[in-house]
């Protein structure tokens, strides 16, 4: 992926270093979550478009909700220049503002850019106390992308999945979901939800899920067409990203069976399907999951 010299973003919080982001002991209660659950939940949160805190509680078998905290945090302050990693990030989310920024112009509306932050251990979020172990994700509720940069080196090791492409794929996901924030559909979703059998639920979650892939592959097209960023062999990488999260491939790897009705995030040829549409198409209409007939 070409990504060297293009321009960064501003919208770039690093926490590091701060010192956890304060209280709490650990989220329900303190109740422990065992290893098994938490390698699912760290590739599996990072897609997912409700509070990752929620979807360990939901996987560790519990049904409270994780108490807001919002902790008083050290001033924001920018990445070091010399940090390779915390640059690329910032390139990223600056391609993704120069593409959302005119996509939403384009039909009369304004895209407010979400900040991302870095952290490590644990910090303080609208949505709770995010730690690493819940891999990275959004919070509707700050309207903030929160990462652990040591999830990427996870992410090679337990699921053989690397580059710079895919590593922009994350986020750009991530971004996803904040556009299905500003466009109210995350909102919708969250709210039939709550009316909804478990089965029901899950079945919207996934149509969020696949939608904000699809949005991650629209990012991908425009970055593409106007700025040149794919090399060979990257969509290659994102497509094995998606794969590798699939809810299929992660319950067989996690309990080795597979239980469709289970499904929160869609299938790795699901997953794949819809970054390729995104990525082939370049449309926001093209990712209309919801109205889908077929996954």
């Amino acid at each position: 992926m070409k990504w060297e010299g293009n321009r960064e973003s501003d919208n770039v919080e690093d926490r590091r270093g701060d010192g956890g982001g304060g209280g709490g002991g650990l989220p329900f209660g303190g109740r422990s979550i065992g290893l098994g659950t938490v390698a699912v939940a760290l590739v599996a949160s990072y897609f997912l478009g409700i509070n990752p805190l929620t979807m360990l509680d939901m996987l560790s078998g519990g049904g409270g909700q994780a108490p807001l905290q919002q902790q008083q945090q050290a001033p924001a302050h920018k990445p070091p220049p010399e940090d390779q990693m915390a640059r690329f990030v910032s390139t990223v989310l600056a391609d993704t503002e120069d593409t959302w920024g005119p996509l939403f112009a384009a039909s009369g509306k304004q895209y407010v850019r979400p900040k991302l932050v870095l952290f490590s251990g644990r910090t303080a979020t609208a949505c709770g106390t995010g730690q690493t172990a819940t891999g990275p994700f959004y919070c509707p509720g700050d309207q903030k992308v929160y990462i652990d940069l040591s999830f990427y080196e996870l992410m090679k090791q337990r699921f053989k999945v690397s580059g710079n492409f895919a590593q922009a794929y994350v986020i750009a996901h991530e971004v996803g979901h904040h556009v299905q924030h500003l466009l109210g559909i995350s909102d919708k979703v969250d709210a039939a939800r709550r009316n909804a059998t478990e089965k029901q639920a899950n079945a919207m979650s996934v149509r969020l899920e696949l939608q904000a892939d699809c949005f991650a592959g629209v990012w991908a097209y425009h970055a593409n067409q106007a700025r040149h960023i794919i090399e060979d062999g990257d969509i290659e990488e994102a497509l094995n990203a998606a794969s590798a999260i699939g809810d299929d491939a992660l319950q067989r790897q996690a309990r080795g069976e597979v239980v469709p009705d289970s499904f929160t995030h869609g299938t790795s040829a699901q997953r794949v399907a819809w970054f390729k549409r995104g990525i082939t198409e370049g449309q926001v209409s093209a990712c209309n999951t919801f109205a889908a007939k077929q996954l």
